[in-house]
């Protein structure tokens, strides 16, 4: 988005709304580092890495384990498909619920399916969807998007839940958190028993052994299968890890990162469809991988974003995020990772979101939080300037050219009387630097900081003693 799209965008967010979003954010935020710091301490670092080794190590080998899991889900009983696009996507669902005779369908998460607008599709086809994550439920009554990875109504409140389940006869006004995810429970009781096919997704897939892990925290996974006869899970074919020793790593990083639980409440891990003896769950299980983009990712030189496992921390942990929240970025995946992934899976239609990755101040937050280092602020900046390069950036009219400020900067001394002088702008009224016609288009989308330059050459003077000559000779010489 330009500058103008979301400063406009951040003005229209109601002050209820954006304290919402910042505090939800923040407060995850902070659980999180509380967590995962406090647990791993110094050996945070290794295990990050070892994470991302492992992610890294399966896209670069991927033809090999989707091969191998392929075999191994097919071995367990699953049928598995593969769809090159969202569309083929969705008629492979349809063709299997018609296959199937099934007619209602409950859902779990699963950002693939928004991705792919899954629901909408099979809706317009006659058959009954109902999202069963209580966050994604209120999403989907209200009309809504969900508007974070791991929590898609983190810009709603309990009053407004109050008014939505009130407005669909779910239950009576309430405020009260246990009281509405009681009535919530109630209603999707009912859905689970009567459902002809029950949907996931998945956060991981064991090459290995053939198994999907599903993390939740509400159990509605566990319920949509319980009961239906028909399984079907849609997974992107980033989610594929070699082996199941792999997801000690993975586990541990996972939920400590989304939400700052040492686990997740509900960890399972399926392997095909009900076996013989056991007394419920779903006759016949269909596994359909998605690419939608993703081949076409893993060739360029931005693969390193296929290693995201969708935690969310870079969203949590982006002050750009906290103050515009998830539906000013326009796509199914906001916030940092959103930027990057979003114009990437659009294909020939990355120039209408290439203006996503300027939505970020580049403080390199999102890195540091990533769970599997994908070089999130490092990946910005290089699709900042493909987008230049490509002819996508346009600049605000009235924007002032860079060149003086690369001038400025590539002379010493220049740059530090610069810094001396840079306190004026803290005694020059704001309407007054408007009358330049550069700094009044800038204004009309900023607001310029207070400026507390200019002392760090000062402080470090006092701080360190410059070497002595026998010193500067000693390091030059090598040893």
């Amino acid at each position: 988005m330009s500058y103008q799209q979301i400063d406009n965008f951040v003005r229209d967010l109601s002050p209820e709304v954006h304290a919402t979003v910042y505090d939800g954010a923040k407060s995850t935020s902070e659980k999180r580092d509380e967590v995962i710091v406090g647990d791993f301490d110094d050996r945070l670092f290794q295990l990050r890495t070892l994470a991302g080794q492992i992610k890294q190590h399966t896209l670069e080998h991927l033809d090999q384990y989707f091969a191998q899991a392929v075999d191994k889900l097919e071995a367990n009983g699953a049928h598995v498909h593969f769809a090159k696009d969202g569309g083929e996507a969705n008629e492979i669902i349809y063709q299997i619920m018609e296959a199937a005779q099934a007619k209602s369908l409950v859902k779990a998460k699963s950002m693939a399916t928004e991705e792919i607008g899954l629901l909408p599709y099979l809706e317009a086809r006659g058959i009954e969807c109902v999202e069963t994550d209580l966050g994604e439920f209120i999403v989907q009554i209200d009309n809504d998007k969900p508007s974070h990875i791991v929590k898609p109504i983190i810009h709603k409140n309990r009053r407004g839940i109050g008014r939505s389940f009130e407005r669909e006869k779910i239950g009576p006004y309430s405020e009260d958190p246990e009281t509405l995810t009681m009535m919530a429970r109630a209603y999707l009781r009912k859905k689970y028993l009567s459902a002809d096919a029950g949907m996931t997704g998945a956060n991981f897939v064991s090459a290995e052994s053939g198994r999907l892990v599903v993390v939740t925290n509400e159990g509605n996974a566990r319920f949509s299968l319980a009961a239906t006869r028909l399984h079907i899970a849609v997974v992107g074919i980033e989610k594929l890890i070699p082996t199941d020793r792999d997801l000690a790593v993975m586990l541990s990083l996972l939920p400590r990162s989304a939400t700052g639980q040492r686990l997740s409440v509900y960890t399972q891990f399926l392997s095909g469809p009900k076996a013989d003896g056991q007394p419920d769950g779903p006759e016949a299980m269909h596994v359909v991988f998605l690419d939608n983009g993703r081949s076409r990712i893993l060739a360029d030189e931005f693969k390193e974003i296929l290693r995201c496992c969708r935690c969310g921390a870079c969203l949590n942990v982006c002050p750009v995020y906290r103050q515009a929240s998830g539906h000013a970025y326009r796509t199914v995946y906001p916030g940092p990772v959103g930027s990057i992934l979003s114009p990437l899976l659009a294909g020939d239609g990355f120039g209408a979101l290439s203006d996503l990755p300027k939505a970020c101040s580049l403080c390199g937050a999102c890195t540091e939080v990533c769970p599997v280092r994908v070089p999130l602020a490092d990946m910005l900046v290089k699709l900042r300037d493909k987008a230049k390069r490509e002819g996508h950036a346009k600049a605000m009219a009235g924007t002032p050219s860079m060149k003086p400020y690369a001038t400025l900067a590539s002379s010493p001394g220049t740059w530090r009387t610069a810094l001396w002088a840079g306190g004026v702008m803290n005694m020059t009224p704001e309407p007054m630097m408007k009358i330049l016609p550069a700094a009044s288009a800038w204004l009309s989308s900023r607001r310029l900081p207070r400026w507390r330059g200019g002392q760090f050459r000062r402080w470090m003077a006092n701080r360190v003693p410059p070497p002595s000559a026998g010193e500067r000779n000693k390091e030059e010489v090598p040893s």
